[in-house]
């Protein structure tokens, strides 16, 4: 029986690779490879060596091929979606200067600050680049970079982005696409291009950015004879531009242009992110106003605290992550790494309201509890920015999508619910990310829109709806109440 035509579907996330080998006509996941990285740094840096990348690549498709028991030459197409904003600085020989800054670096707030007045403002950003700057925007990054190891900055001879870099090893062409682009924070949203008033703000040339490709399916090469040999495929197959990794999951989910539109996603993972496609280009202070991978835009906030803070609180307490409760009195924002949303990057955690009986367990519930309530409260500017009213009992009504690693824990799932008091639907891929890239590189390899592709894969699917619960008012109003009044004083805003 002859193999099935197969693409790579990468997902390049913060701390690991995933390969996902994708049957490209029926969109069957045939075999996944995993490889780790390697994340260092204390107080607010966060860097990796982009070359683990790399190596994490190689043995995630090895993993994989191995998995699947399929031939290498049944592999048509690879595309990658890689972590977003992170920075990453090459010589003229395509290797990396120094670690990549990630996104969730905080050392550049001061630089994001000055950035921001120095265009003249969040409003004036927004409106031309979709974003406003904050540590995790790549710009600021650039201009800690030039701030502080100003010798590496003028020696580079590439500036790239995580997915980037991953992209031009493949391929051996520097491209990156709208969607990845749009979160650089020199990438102009109004106009589809590079800012050179944005270019000049921060002194990079334009000659060090890779091309921007028209979407992230387009093939923007072959996989070279050198890249070929290091992952064990045939030379030639479609490379495709790529994406950023959320908007690779949007597009595993069937959101875009020729899919669903206007429809929220919830992501629980490192980061806790709500985003959703819209024709609408947002240009609002409250999100990042990003562009999709095909054609539309991406409205998007994203939190620095999720998974990892509750777990990270689990760990203190001594208990199991799923060993929690409703928090009762006790408030706890668990801004362990700084804040992004809000814009609180020296942030720390926050305990409050503890009485005489209040428990381990609550404890850890309040800790979900805050999560939560931080990426929810900025569902409604996410709404606003597609167009649509938040209080429309038909908006309210409209389900929302439960992806990441926390949509596996009984816990997220029930406090999500409980605290939005929203339907929800719990997506059956566990690789959403890698599902987007390997439609991308579908569409690369053999024509077609990814999110059309991806959603006739995902027909087939058995996703999970819950059904709306009655709304927790009184605990979203303590978390919030406690959040509005301590952002100033004690949690380090201004």
């Amino acid at each position: 029986m002859p193999s099935p035509a197969v693409v790579i579907g990468v997902d390049s996330s913060t701390q690991s690779t995933k390969a996902a080998f994708i049957d490209a006509g029926t969109g069957e996941q045939l075999a996944v490879g995993r490889a780790p990285h390697v994340v260092t740094g204390e107080g607010g840096a966060r860097e990796s060596d982009p070359e683990t990348w790399w190596r994490a690549l190689g043995d995630a498709v090895a993993a994989g091929l191995k998995e699947s028991g399929l031939p290498a030459r049944a592999v048509t197409g690879i595309a990658v979606a890689g972590q977003q904003h992170g920075l990453v600085v090459l010589d003229g020989a395509g290797r990396p200067l120094r670690p990549a800054l990630l996104w969730n670096d905080t050392r550049s707030a001061p630089q994001a600050a000055t950035l921001t007045e120095e265009f003249g403002g969040p409003s004036a950003w927004a409106e031309r680049t979709g974003s406003v700057p904050v540590a995790s925007i790549t710009a600021s990054k650039w201009r800690w970079l030039r701030e502080t190891d100003p010798a590496n900055a003028s020696a580079a001879a590439a500036v790239r982005l995580p997915h980037d870099f991953l992209t031009e090893r493949l391929a051996g062409v520097a491209a990156t696409d709208p969607g990845d682009a749009s979160g650089s924070g020199w990438y102009s949203t109004a106009a589809g291009a590079y800012d050179p008033e944005l270019l000049d703000l921060l002194g990079l040339d334009a000659a060090l950015l890779p091309a921007v490709a028209p979407t992230g399916a387009a093939r923007i090469g072959s996989l070279t004879e050198a890249a070929a040999r290091a992952l064990g495929l045939p030379a030639g197959i479609a490379v495709a531009a790529g994406t950023g990794d959320n908007m690779s999951a949007a597009v595993g989910l069937g959101l875009g242009g020729d899919g669903l539109l206007d429809h929220p996603v919830l992501s629980l993972g490192t980061s806790g992110t709500v985003f959703a496609a819209s024709r609408t280009r947002p240009t609002s202070t409250a999100l990042n106003g990003f562009a999709a991978a095909d054609g539309t835009y991406l409205p998007l906030a994203c939190t620095l605290n999720c998974t990892l803070a509750v777990d990270k609180v689990a760990e203190l307490l001594g208990l199991d992550r799923e060993d929690a409760a409703p928090g009762g009195e006790a408030v706890l924002l668990p801004y362990l790494d700084g804040e992004r949303t809000p814009d609180l990057p020296t942030a720390a955690g926050l305990l409050t309201g503890l009485r005489h009986d209040t428990t381990r367990q609550q404890l850890l519930g309040a800790a979900y509890e805050g999560a939560a309530v931080t990426v929810l409260r900025a569902l409604d500017a996410l709404l606003s920015a597609c167009g649509l009213d938040p209080g429309a009992p038909e908006v309210a009504a409209r389900p929302l999508r439960l992806i990441g690693g926390g949509a596996q824990g009984r816990m997220w799932v029930e406090t999500v619910r409980r605290l939005s008091g929203r339907p929800l639907v719990l997506p059956d891929s566990g690789e959403l990310v890698a599902l987007g890239a390997a439609a991308l590189a579908a569409s690369a390899a053999g024509g077609g829109d990814p999110v059309a592709l991806a959603a006739a894969w995902r027909a087939a699917g058995t996703d999970r709806p819950l059904s709306p619960v009655e709304r927790d008012t009184e605990t979203w109003e303590r978390v919030t109440s406690v959040l509005d009044r301590a952002s100033g004083p004690l949690l380090g805003g201004t």
